[in-house]
Formats: structure tokens, C-alpha cells, sequence
């Protein structure tokens, strides 16, 4: 099905439940394509739980359900994630996503980046060394580790910490990025530099990002939404 809309993301009707508790009600939005689309409000509201609902993140939950639809354009098709019309590590790898705290693997900088593609099958060295250095070059990091990528990449600084996990889900070229709050854990220099950073993805993949730094929204994001009592609305 050829697509005539810009929306790269589309949510209608979906509720979310842990069990008897319910998180999300009646959620309908859309989300633009090449777009940085910023999700605030207070503490415990959902935010995280919305985020990972587009590469289905709580699918193994014990007692979590999702109710509604929710359609995410991947090329030139839609797909549903909700009924499993993907295989979910096709999704993920489209679909990927950052979280609040860096997660890097206990290994080399470089095995850390090399691991996706090799996961994905990638079995050419020369190809996944292409595609290290330019997802690297891509989170401004490449000048800072190009002489110690055998090193672990636990010794980087956190900054440098999240900008290789950013790359490391870079490296498999996904259509989404979901953030969560990618700059929390940072100090103003290394939260600059990220803030940087997903401004330039724009023109290669669609992000959301949740931030709680309405200074930081302004700043990087073209459309702003409060998710507040289980609702979600543009502010």
C-alpha cells in the first residue's frame, strides 16, 4: 500500500493496563516523519510505558495488556505492532531505543558498536567497519575513540557513554528513535552535545523523545505533548 501522509506513527484508541491498573486511556495521536516530537508531564504518568509501547517493550510483562491500535509507517508499508505483523526483531531494529541510564555491553568500544550487525547475520568485516565508523562519525564520537576502540567501552565518560549507545542502534539504520530521557543522567556540556546530536538525526529518522527540561523541548523539539491523567495533548 503506497502512502500519501506524512505521519509516521499513528495511535488510536489505545489504553494500557499493568494487570488491574490502568496507565494510558483512550490515547489518540500522530507522529511526524522527520520530526522531534518532545512527551512531558509529572513523574509516573506513563511516559516511559507509551515510548516502549512502538517496539512492543512490554510484550513479556506478566499481566500487561494494550488495547487499540497503533500503526508505524516502516518504508512504504504500515504495520501494526500490536498484532504482531512484524517479526519483533525486525521491529526493534527498526524501531529503536535510548534509555534514561547508558547501558553499554562489557566489551570494546568496537564490540559494542559491531554487535547489532552481527546479530543482524553481518559476517563482512570491511562492511562492519564501514558502517562503525560512520554511525560513530554520526554521534560526534569517532575523533574522540577512533585510537582506543579495542579499549572497554565502560571506561568512557557518560556522555560518551550515551552518545555510543545512541550510534550502537544507529548502526542498524532505524526509521525510529525513541529516547527516554536520553540527557538526564548528564551534566549541561554532555546534554548539549546529545541535544546537538538528535537535532542532526532528524533528516534520517523520526525521534521521540520523552524530557522532563521544558528549556530543553523548546530547544530541540518541533511539536511538544503532556501526557497528564492517563491522557496525552499537544501543549
Amino acid at each position: 500500500m503506497l502512502i500519501k501522509t506524512k505521519d509516521k506513527i499513528i495511535v488510536n484508541g489505545v489504553s494500557f493496563f499493568y494487570g488491574r491498573n490502568q496507565v494510558l486511556d483512550n490515547i489518540h495521536a500522530s507522529f511526524a516523519e522527520g520530526a522531534i516530537t518532545a512527551i512531558t508531564g509529572p513523574s509516573g504518568q506513563g511516559k516511559s510505558t507509551l515510548l516502549g509501547l512502538f517496539n512492543c517493550m512490554w510484550d513479556e510483562i506478566p499481566g500487561a495488556r494494550c488495547t487499540g491500535t497503533i500503526r508505524i509507517r516502516l518504508g512504504d508499508m504500515w504495520v501494526s505492532p500490536l498484532k504482531k505483523d512484524i517479526p519483533m526483531p525486525l521491529l526493534r531494529r527498526k524501531v529503536a531505543m535510548i534509555f534514561q541510564e547508558p547501558n553499554p555491553l562489557p566489551m570494546s568500544i568496537a564490540g559494542n558498536m559491531a554487535f547489532p550487525l552481527k546479530l543482524a547475520g553481518v559476517r563482512d568485516k570491511s562492511f562492519i567497519e564501514e558502517k562503525v565508523q560512520k554511525a560513530l562519525a554520526q554521534a560526534f564520537l569517532w575523533e574522540e575513540v577512533k585510537d582506543r576502540l579495542e579499549k572497554s567501552a565502560l571506561d568512557l565518560s557518560g556522555g560518551q557513554k550515551q552518545r555510543l549507545c545512541i550510534a550502537r542502534a544507529l548502526v542498524l539504520e532505524p526509521e525510529v528513535l525513541l529516547c527516554d530521557e536520553p540527557t538526564s543522567s548528564l551534566d549541561k556540556k554532555a546534554a548539549g552535545i546529545i541535544e546537538d546530536f538528535l537535532v542532526s538525526l532528524k533528516a534520517k529518522c523520526t525521534l521521540l523523545v520523552v524530557s522532563h527540561y521544558m528549556d530543553q523541548m523548546r530547544r530541540i523539539a518541533d511539536k511538544v505533548m503532556l501526557l497528564q491523567d492517563q491522557g496525552l495533548s499537544q501543549i
